[in-house]
């Protein structure tokens, strides 16, 4: 599995392709963004790219530069809205 690190905000957030795709796996990738607060819970977010060069789901997330990714997390969607993190509340 390909993971990322980055650091947006002053906060680390780790960063990965889920495990859970939907009819639109040939077209998306979602990424997974994730970080442990400071009251030791985790926060989980969900964002959905197109790839734009290579179609593998690792490549996807190879290819993007650490700002992309920052703007990623920032357009993305909390767990509890998310059928690919399974609605789950923080």
């Amino acid at each position: 599995m390909t993971e990322r690190t980055i650091t947006v905000d002053g906060a680390a957030w780790n960063v990965w392709v889920a495990g859970r795709f939907t009819v639109y796996e040939r077209d998306e990738v979602p990424l997974v963004f994730e970080r442990r607060r400071g009251d030791g819970r985790l926060e989980r977010r969900l964002a959905r790219v197109s790839p734009l060069g290579g179609k593998s789901r690792a490549a996807a997330l190879r290819e993007l530069s650490d700002a992309d990714l920052a703007v990623l997390l920032r357009q993305s969607q909390p767990a509890w809205t998310s059928p690919e993190l399974g609605y789950a509340r923080p």
